[in-house]
């Protein structure tokens, strides 16, 4: 049999871009804007960014001196310090992406309730789930694809996000400086910079969404590093440019208090929306392939118990048994039931 391999577009560049701009953009980053002011926002973000890319900045480095294998992150650290910090740096590593499934299934969930509002919260949180298990389940290549899709509606839906400076008024008023009022959770009985920050992290953490497609690689020493990279000058800059764009069309206390402000807001909601939606699925579906990848690579190094079975792969070269438990872990992370709890 001979396995597929991907090259730097599909295999880094899309699915890196893609969970960067999921649903922290969309819902989160006018929230975080009414919370913490421009600065305070502008720091937030270039703060998130200055540690992604340095761990981008290190992955790039490393990856063009050593023979990478699959899992990611975990094989480089293991290759670098030993299996042992590999081994303890992994194992939480793994749990984030898993866990991190069921942020994005949450986001998407609150877009669909714009268009559906009287379905249980609970029954579409599991039913988002099935259609991304199933499309992992079919093949890597299969979510690849409706990932280049989504890549289109994501562009269009930016450019109705930056169109609405055409439609609105602008406020040059400009409130650098945060009060930080708190969310609807908490009934706005205040927060604080690092409560924000705590939920805006998420958003970058997307930076190794492609090195975890490591071992499915045509080249990752080529691959990672400049599709990493690129991932994330482009996306820092679409941040950064929608704080501004924020900070003109809307006063703080409209911030904090719609987290559809982009989809009610826009030039065309209706593409904001698919945009959330499409963000928020492929976001999903890019952890979802590549968490199991991760913890393919613990039970291929034997570093976890019944690793044998944890290393074993499908007929189509997909980690089976790292799925199913990936999809149990994913499924706790639902019955958590809020976003604002997962993201932190």
């Amino acid at each position: 049999m001979t396995k597929k391999t991907f090259g730097m577009f599909a295999g880094v560049f899309t699915p890196t871009t893609l969970t960067i701009l999921g649903v922290i953009l969309y819902i989160r980053l006018p929230w975080v804007v009414g919370n913490a002011g421009v600065l305070g926002a502008l720091t937030i973000v270039f703060l998130s960014v200055a540690i992604t890319l340095t761990t981008a900045l290190s992955l790039s480095s490393i990856t063009t001196n050593i023979r990478i294998g699959s899992g990611g992150a975990f094989s480089l650290i293991s290759q670098s310090l030993g299996l042992e910090i590999g081994g303890a740096i992994g194992i939480p590593f793994y749990f984030a992406q898993a866990i991190a499934v069921a942020m994005y299934i949450f986001g998407f969930r609150e877009g669909l309730q714009t268009i559906i509002p009287g379905v249980d919260p609970i029954i579409l949180d599991i039913g988002i789930f099935a259609v991304v298990m199933t499309i992992a389940f079919i093949s890597t290549s299969f979510a690849f694809k409706i990932q280049y899709v989504i890549l289109g509606i994501i562009v269009l839906s930016l450019i109705s996000i930056y169109g609405t400076l055409f439609v609105n008024d602008l406020d040059l008023n400009i409130e650098w400086i945060g009060n930080y009022p708190g969310s609807i959770e908490n009934d706005f009985s205040g927060s604080s910079f690092w409560v924000v920050f705590a939920v805006f992290f998420p958003a970058v953490t997307g930076v190794m969404a492609g090195a975890n497609m490591s071992g499915d690689l045509t080249n990752p020493r080529k691959s990672i590093p400049l599709g990493t990279l690129s991932s994330v000058i482009i996306t820092t800059i679409i941040y950064v440019s929608l704080i501004f764009v924020l900070a003109v069309i809307a006063t703080p206390d409209e911030l904090v208090k719609n987290y559809n402000f982009f989809i009610e807001k826009s030039l065309f909601g209706p593409i904001v929306l698919a945009g959330l939606l499409g963000a928020t699925l492929s976001s999903a579906l890019g952890s979802f392939v590549g968490a199991p990848r991760i913890l393919l690579a613990l039970g291929e190094k034997n570093i976890l118990p019944k690793s044998e079975k944890l290393a074993k792969i499908s007929k189509k070269g997909e980690p089976f048994n790292a799925m199913i438990i990936t999809a149990v872990i994913v499924l706790i992370g639902i019955a958590l039931r809020n976003l604002n709890t997962i993201a932190p």
